[in-house]
């Protein structure tokens, strides 16, 4: 199947859910970084998804019903306008290309959203954000034709319900992108590890990250990437990334690229040095056993939480072991006193965006995990300098982490080749 098939079969599957009615879907904003200056643009998800069309100032319409229809609202073509910023489709190739019954342009959304608005039953779109006014004032604007026998929407539903639950399950085309995003990433966090010694500052080493990107096609990283050495791993969303890395240091990475829109997400935990000490390699053993198990669990017959409980029991039972902890399994869960040195959950959805869409829970229930889904395993250890801690194991923070597929009969790691294992990282770390 092309790319443009795809798109046009999502687009049809969305209007199959839709039934009956309209859907306003935009594509996300330019945003300026300073006077004439942008950020680098970056499409909304849900757009993207059902178009494959990367340029800004569009929206997609979608009428469902009898007649569908698939609707672009798009740039014009302007040949001054290409001097200064690059290629633009217009709308006439923009149809052509990807597969739209029609495509008008951008200025004329609002006179044709009034027309085609009417007589739908169902006005579907992102609900609660920056499009709220310009649509209720579309309907308004429909509903002033009554006499003419011109009827409004008379619901509004989000249309991200409809879409979350379709991006949810990654297709063949999808989870071929992410493989190729997740084997970008492993390079880069072997690359890091080869490259990281003690007196270098952590952007040195987020610069390693970043080349190796960008060196295979992937602009951009998924998110601001972590390098956190030292103390500074125990804060779990750290990007200062500008403090020297120090002898006996650990090193958290936590760094992974976007490539075609798709999202990698790998942390790796290492020594400066290239050796673990004794302490360190105690805790990171731990939290190694603890994310094997959360990744045992992560298949069809288990749901979203399984990985998460079978993380915890191992965390329970290591920080028992090095007396960070104090009773049993079952009262240290119970108390959430390991709350103390893990305070996050084990892992998220992944998709086009780094916590990507999609329910945990169905009717009040964790859902059952299913073929498709794509998921992170991550736990962690952070242990900050306290009395009641013993000081060998001060401003030790580690957390590994790994993309899984599940499939029909069990998951694929899709980020295995990234370095893990306390011998694995060091045999990395011995040869530059």
């Amino acid at each position: 199947m092309t790319d443009t098939a795809l798109y046009v079969q999502r687009r049809k599957l969305l209007q199959q859910k839709m039934q009956y009615g309209i859907a306003v879907i935009p594509t996300a904003p330019e945003v300026a970084r300073n006077a004439d200056t942008h950020y680098d643009y970056r499409h909304d998800s849900h757009f993207y998804y059902l178009t494959g069309f990367a340029e800004p100032e569009s929206v997609l319409l979608l009428i469902a019903g009898d007649e569908p229809q698939s609707i672009l609202f798009c740039r014009e073509k302007n040949a001054e306008r290409e001097v200064w910023d690059g290629f633009r489709y217009g709308p006439d190739a923009a149809a052509e290309h990807f597969g739209f019954d029609a495509a008008y342009p951008i200025e004329e959304l609002d006179e044709k959203l009034v027309e085609l608005m009417g007589n739908q039953p169902t006005l579907f779109y992102p609900i609660g954000g920056d499009w709220d006014v310009r649509l209720i004032k579309a309907r308004e604007a429909v509903k002033a034709k009554a006499r003419t026998g011109v009827q409004a929407p008379n619901a509004m539903r989000d249309v991200r319900e409809l879409l979350n639950e379709m991006r949810l399950f990654k297709d063949e085309h999808e989870v071929g992108i992410m493989r190729a995003a997740a084997k970008i990433s492993c390079g880069a966090h072997r690359r890091a590890m080869r490259f990281t010694r003690p007196g270098q500052y952590e952007y040195e080493v987020e610069a390693e990250l970043l080349h190796e990107f960008c060196r295979h096609g992937a602009r951009h990283p998924a998110y601001t990437s972590i390098v956190a050495g030292g103390a500074n791993a125990c804060t779990l969303h750290y990007v200062g990334n500008d403090a020297r890395l120090n002898e006996g240091d650990l090193l958290l990475i936590d760094a992974g690229c976007e490539l075609d829109g798709y999202a990698s997400d790998i942390t790796r935990t290492f020594p400066v040095n290239g050796r673990f000490s004794a302490a360190q390699k105690d805790v990171y053993e731990i939290v190694l056993a603890a994310q094997t198990a959360a990744i045992a669990v992560a298949r069809p017959v288990n749901t979203w939480n399984a990985p998460h409980e079978a993380a915890l029991r191992v965390l329970a039972q290591g920080f028992i072991d090095l007396k960070l902890c104090k009773g049993s399994v079952e009262a240290v869960l119970e108390s959430e006193s390991y709350k103390q040195f893990y305070m996050h959950r084990t892992g998220h959805w992944l998709g086009m965006d780094v916590h990507d869409v999609g329910e945990y829970k169905v009717n009040g229930n964790w859902r059952a995990l299913q073929s498709g889904m794509v998921l992170t395993v991550e736990p962690g250890c952070y242990i900050r300098p306290s009395d009641s801690v013993p000081r060998d194991l001060w401003n030790i923070g580690i957390r590994i982490e790994d993309d899984v597929l599940v499939t029909s009969d069990g998951n694929e790691v899709l980020t295995q080749a990234a370095p893990k294992t306390v011998n694995e990282v060091e045999e990395v770390m011995r040869h530059e």
